[in-house]
């Protein structure tokens, strides 16, 4: 193992080391000639337990980009057949068993973001998406356990990271899950032999099971190849990345709209902004060097460009400046800004509507807990006025002459109400 390697020699390596996106790797110096050399071909696995990636996912998804931009060819492995399974990696319990039509359309969702960030298509370096279930659903399992169960120790399986968090903490690990790592090694062997895939990439988190890969294929194949993970990106409050207040930050637009997605970028901590612009856009480092340079209210135009930039990759340049003009009209401005996240009320629901019932439904919320807090703390409006009463139930008066009204929760978050 190692964790760097001096001087780089590939652009691939040489990038993706100075932007901050490696923490381990098995063999760097031998990668790093492969990829001075030739074009290699390099994969991520993503499995499918919902119909969308959040943007924990998002410096995996940066990372193949990087990889196809500086010559070399990206494989999306979608996890149709280990999402049986589950993997259990960073997890306290085993995931809910999906069936084969929920995975399917799962995959389906997640393929429309990757085709944002790769292209895909028949030349040398375009991307490629395959499914692990194409071989793992065909595997006799007594012929699969004598060829390759052999060369996995019980042992060193018990010492990997995912395996003995569950087992430290006394909580139930089932043999579905332990099975996990040998299927994923199994995964790089397959991908090598179909596609001469000669590097896995994954978080921090997939280290066991990556360098569980690299074992069998020398055991197996006598194939040399490699692994590389990238740091758990955390911010510099210590919160994981992928959670908002509101919730998950998905990368679709059905789950998430675009404006709360460039939003949750405006908000990001002030030591946060060189990281992220180095990790998530493609700046030049000069760039990002001037923007992390700026102090006091200054720094907000840095998230700005971060927003702006991200957003401008997810969702295209568009949404990303009509994202940038919604919150220039609702937080700057003061009006009700078109492009926020808006909650349809019809004229019967008005009778019974509570405003705690608004900030739920509209997503600002997600328990009615919080909306109490915030109505106590001062941190709840409605049309830029401050609530102080908890029971208080919409009236008609409260929207405008084109039935609409606007709610906040905190100074960040906002949403119309739609009369209809």
């Amino acid at each position: 193992m190692e964790n760097s390697v001096t001087p780089p020699k590939s652009e691939f390596l040489k990038t993706l080391i100075s932007r901050g996106y490696m923490h381990q790797a098995t063999n760097l110096e031998g990668l790093d000639a492969l990829a001075e050399q030739q074009p290699i071909s390099a994969y991520i696995g993503f499995d499918c337990t919902a119909n969308s990636l959040h943007v924990g996912s998002l410096i995996q998804i940066m990372m193949l980009r990087l990889l196809q931009r500086t010559g070399h060819k990206p494989i999306v492995l979608m996890g149709g057949g280990t999402t049986k399974i589950g993997d259990p990696s960073g997890k306290d319990e085993a995931r809910p068993l999906l069936s084969d039509q929920d995975i399917e359309q799962n995959k389906q969702g997640i393929k429309k973001i990757f085709e944002k960030y790769l292209t895909f298509g028949d030349r040398p370096t375009d991307a490629l998406m395959v499914d692990n279930a194409e071989w793992l659903d065909q595997l006799a399992y007594i012929r699969f356990l004598r060829d390759f169960g052999s060369h996995f120790s019980i042992n060193r399986m018990m010492g990997m990271e995912s395996v003995k968090l569950r087992l430290d903490r006394e909580q139930n690990l089932s043999f579905l899950e332990f099975n996990y790592a040998i299927l994923q090694a199994y995964d790089f062997l397959e991908l090598r032999r179909r596609y001469g895939c000669s590097l896995q990439m994954g978080g921090s988190d997939q280290w066991g099971n990556i360098v569980s890969g690299v074992d069998l294929t020398r055991r197996v194949d006598s194939q040399e190849i490699f692994g590389l993970t990238s740091p758990l990106i955390t911010t510099a409050s210590g919160a994981k990345m992928g959670k908002s207040a509101a919730g998950a930050v998905w990368l679709n637009e059905d789950r998430l709209p675009v404006f709360d997605f460039w939003q949750f970028w405006r908000n990001t901590e002030d030591q946060d902004v060189g990281r992220f612009l180095r990790l998530f856009t493609e700046l030049p480092e000069a760039e990002i060097a001037k923007l992390e340079a700026l102090d006091g209210a200054e720094i907000n135009q840095a998230k700005i460009v971060l927003a702006n930039e991200v957003t401008s990759l997810c969702h295209g340049p568009e949404a990303a400046k009509q994202a940038e003009l919604t919150a220039q009209q609702s937080f700057a401005d003061g009006i009700i800004a078109d492009g926020l996240p808006t909650l349809k009320i019809t004229h019967a629901d008005m009778p019974s509507l509570s405003v705690i019932d608004a900030f739920l439904q509209s997503g600002l919320t997600t328990s009615k807990g919080e909306v109490r807090r915030l109505i106590r703390g001062g941190g709840a409006r409605l049309n830029n006025v401050a609530l102080s009463d908890e029971d208080r139930m919409l009236s008609e008066t409260d929207f405008d002459a084109d039935g609409r009204a606007q709610i906040a929760a905190g100074k960040k978050r906002r949403a119309i109400l739609q009369l209809t």
